[in-house]
């Protein structure tokens, strides 16, 4: 396992680690997987298009519309329920082939953090299996 370490700069953002993790592929790694695991309930990992910077803000203004952040229904005594909700939404990991030494995404996708309850300092947990 290894851990890709992220400080978000404000309370909500989609930032591309797709280069952080590719770079974490094992030389000796030709075919297998690749989990990337978020480790916390306010924030979530996902796979979408990294070419469009449009479509992160898109997903962001989406999720907020959603489910904004105050909400006078939400019970959660730290006021962030809005971050937890999406985070489940969104959810905690992805898993992505390894073919040929590299990870296997198509070509306009990227992986990204998704942080709902920033400014903080975030880890990310990368784990490899290796295929046959």
């Amino acid at each position: 396992m290894e851990k890709i370490s992220i400080k978000t700069g404000s309370r909500d953002a989609m930032l591309d680690i797709t280069d952080q993790v590719e770079a974490l592929v094992p030389a000796d790694m030709r075919e297998g997987l690749c989990t990337v695991y978020c480790e916390h309930t306010t924030a979530a990992v996902t796979i979408n298009e990294n070419a469009d910077p449009d479509v992160r803000s898109d997903i962001r203004s989406t999720l907020d519309r959603l489910i904004p952040f105050n909400q006078p229904e939400f019970r959660h005594a730290e006021g962030n329920s809005a971050a937890h909700l999406k985070s489940s939404m969104i959810g905690c990991s992805v898993t992505i082939p390894v073919k040929n030494g590299r990870l296997y995404l198509g070509r306009w996708q990227g992986i990204y953090f998704c942080e709902f309850d920033g400014p903080r300092q975030r880890t990310v947990s990368v784990w490899f299996i290796k295929g046959y």
